[in-house]
This record gives C-alpha cells, structure tokens and sequence, in this order.
C-alpha cells in the first residue's frame, strides 16, 4: 500500500514537471532553451518512422498486387482478345477487298463476252477418282448450276462442272491431265486441242490439228467452243503460248501455253449458266499491254 501511494506522487510529480516544460516551450517559441532538445528527439523518431514506412510500403505493395491480380489478369486477356479481334478483322477486309477486285474483274470479262454467270467461292482443292485436280465451289444446283458447263474467272477458262449438289459443285481444272477443251488461235481459223498436262497448273498443252499451220511463242488462244455451248462456250481467253515442240512426222503440232488464269490459286470463279448469244472471237482477250 505504501509503495503504491509512493508511486502515484512520483508519477503525479512528473506529469506536473511535464506540464510546465511544454507552457514553457510553447511561450518562449524558438528561443525555447528545449529547441536542441525537440530536435534531437524528431530526428530520432523520424528515422525510425522513415524505417518502419520503409519496410511496410513494400509488404503493402505486395498486399495490394496480390489483391490486385486476377483484375490484372482479366485486363491483360480482354487485351489479348482485343488485339486477335482487330487482327481478324483486318484480315478479313483485305480478304474482301480482294474478293471485290477479283468479282468486278469476272463481271467484266462476263459483260464483254455476253456470258450470263453464277459468282462463287473456291472453298476446297481435293482429288476424285479419275481426276487429279478439282476445286469445290459454294454454288450448285439451287442457284442454277448443272454438270457440264463452263467455269472461269476475271482472267480465263478454269475448266467445268462435273458435278453439282444443291449447295456445292465440283469443278474439274484445265490443268488436269483428263481435261481436254476445244481451242482457236488469236485471229485464225486453225484449232486443236488444250490438254492439262499437271505441273502444277503452270502450263497446259495445245495440239494444233494442221500441222502446216504456223504456230509461235507468244501467240494467244481462246475457247473454240462445245456444241449448244456445253461444256464450253466459245471466246473465253485460255493463254498465251510459250514454247512450240517440233514433231517431225506428226500429224499435229504441239505447244504450251500458260494459262491466263492461276489455276493453282483460286477464289472467285464464275459459272456460264447461259452461253452468248454470238460467239465473242477475239473481243474478250486481253489487250497487248496486259497480257503476260
């Protein structure tokens, strides 16, 4: 008990002391015989609290990006997706860019023949039996499509229909081995036949039936032409020749063209569901300065 009331009158003294050091300190200002003092006991605090500011910031920031992480996550994804979105999208214009070239190409090469056509899209390159390159188109028999008629593009002949669904047709190229189209050279009468011959569709071959007929690199052949325009109509440009074979003894004479149309890259094609009413002959190639 008497050490207890020992203890409060010691504490009570010093709170009283306490008291009258800060009335003093606060009056006298900056002359404060304490300034010394005061300043000596802020740098230690605020070193310590500089310190301990130190080392809570850090465990703070990791707190917080912990916290922070699957929103971080989600922003990073929604970016990604953004980006594969504008990619695709950027791709898809120039895809229709090009398909709009290549459609107002064929509509042309259509309206100065006079072929009536049905556009469509190239959507599979396979192999059937007893053909080794056909091409499936998007378009068949609902939009009027039947076997047996003439397919080409903005450039050229690509070959015909040999078969057709309601959705989808089978078109077998020019450059198959199997094919074979009636042809005419470029401001004659002399006609032969256009063989595929493979190589990648790169060249087919042309067998002029007079093999007195003159037949010279760079001359250009086109459609000769089926009876009632099936399989093929006539006029349509199929290329220009680039070497001529000599076949002493032969009854025919033999060529490579190189088709006007790429027949190893293909989009939008075109079908002849009505032929011209009068054969185009020559109106329908290439001028000069475009050939190649």
């Amino acid at each position: 008990m008497k050490d207890s009331r020992r203890a409060r009158l010691i504490l009570g003294g010093l709170l009283m002391a306490a008291l009258v050091i800060l009335t003093v300190d606060h009056r006298a200002g900056d002359s404060s015989p304490l300034t010394p003092l005061r300043a000596a006991a802020a740098s230690v605090f605020g070193t310590a609290e500089q310190f301990g500011g130190g080392l809570v910031r850090p465990v703070g920031g990791f707190v917080s990006a912990v916290v922070s992480a699957p929103s971080a996550q989600e922003r990073v994804n929604a970016l990604k997706a953004e980006n594969a979105r504008l990619r695709s999208e950027l791709v898809a214009s120039r895809l229709d860019a090009t398909r709009s070239k290549e459609l107002k190409q064929l509509l042309g090469l259509a309206g100065t023949g006079g072929f009536k056509v049905v556009p469509a899209n190239v959507i599979a390159r396979r192999g059937l039996p007893g053909f080794e390159d056909t091409v499936q188109i998007d378009a068949g028999t609902s939009d009027g499509i039947r076997s047996e008629m003439t397919v080409l593009n903005g450039d050229g002949l690509i070959g015909r229909v040999i078969r057709a669904s309601p959705h989808t047709s089978t078109v077998v190229l020019l450059s198959d081995p199997a094919s074979a189209a009636g042809a005419r050279l470029e401001g004659a009468k002399e006609i032969g036949v256009v063989h595929g011959v493979g190589e990648n569709g790169r060249l087919v071959q042309f067998r002029l039936l007079d093999s007195t007929a003159p037949l010279t690199r760079g001359a250009r052949i086109v459609s000769f032409g089926s009876q009632n325009g099936s399989p093929y109509v006539p006029g349509v440009p199929i290329g220009v020749i680039e070497r001529v074979e000599s076949t002493p003894g032969e009854l025919t004479r033999i060529a490579y063209a190189r088709p006007y149309a790429d027949l190893t890259s293909l989009d939008v094609v075109g079908v002849v569901v009505e032929a011209p009413k009068r054969d185009p002959r020559d109106a329908v190639l290439p001028t000069k300065e475009r050939s190649r």
